[in-house]
């Protein structure tokens, strides 16, 4: 009988992108460097394969897309837009897409046939907070992140009690697969934004003027009294700190969070 060449087997590859070790080495790694010498190697060097900055075009957001695209303006861009944004955030994303010239800026919109099914009056935010985020937020960054090995996100220690064990480095714990999350700013201050809004010339969002230090869907977001975290003015009056997509880091700030 003739011999047949042994058949290669096609295995699935189950490993996850990253695991809580990477996290670990990578904080260890850049311990020290700047927040920009962070980015520029990590996106230079293209360290964390295919990645994502997600933004909510908020009271502080201009600071790291201003970063990110000075470095690479292709770098794609994901915005959540909830159809329930204030039209001072709309006006302020497009306004900053053009200025700093983001050549890969998507806009991730609900479902329209869950959003009929589970939210057809738009009240699901007064009684079921959690519920509104997943179907308006959760769910449809899950769809638009897919394919990516990391996200970039604007979260600050000093922002809420809740994130003052913040790291750079952290894995998605919602991504089975290992996705990481990176924090550049995880250790800025207001002050070092202030700072940065000014030497860079960057438009402030509309609404921080009128009060409003973090910025999310006009329903669930008031003004923030003096004295109160930043993020004090969101969900106000639940027993809630986060819209789903961020798990509030504890421990050592240098370990990722879980």
């Amino acid at each position: 009988m003739a011999n047949v060449a042994a058949r290669k087997v096609d295995r699935l590859d189950l490993a996850p992108r990253f695991t809580e070790q990477d996290a670990i080495r990578l904080n260890n790694m850049f311990r020290g460097s700047s927040t920009d010498e962070m980015l520029r190697t990590v996106l230079g060097e293209q360290m964390i394969g295919d990645v994502a900055l997600v933004s909510s075009f908020g009271a502080e957001s201009a600071a790291l897309l201003h970063l990110v695209a000075s470095i690479d303006p292709s770098v794609p861009v994901l915005f959540l837009d909830t159809g329930r944004h204030f039209p001072e955030t709309l006006a302020y994303r497009d306004q900053l897409v053009a200025r700093l010239g983001l050549e890969d800026f998507r806009n991730l919109e609900p479902d329209a046939e869950v959003l009929a099914a589970r939210d057809a009056n738009q009240l699901r935010w007064s009684f079921d907070p959690d519920g509104c985020c997943e179907i308006r937020k959760v769910v449809p960054l899950a769809k638009g992140l897919a394919g990516f090995d990391a996200t970039i996100t604007g979260r600050k220690a000093f922002q809420a009690s809740t994130r003052n064990a913040l790291p750079r480095f952290e894995i998605d714990t919602s991504d089975a697969a290992g996705r990481l999350k990176v924090n550049p700013l995880a250790d800025w201050t207001k002050a070092d934004l202030d700072a940065y809004f000014v030497a860079h010339d960057l438009p402030v969002h509309p609404l921080v003027a009128q009060g409003y230090l973090s910025i999310g869907c006009a329903p669930c977001t008031s003004v923030v009294k003096p004295g109160e975290d930043p993020r004090a003015g969101r969900w106000r009056g639940w027993d809630k700190t986060e819209c789903g997509i961020h798990t509030i880091p504890d421990g050592d700030p240098n370990q990722p969070s879980f």
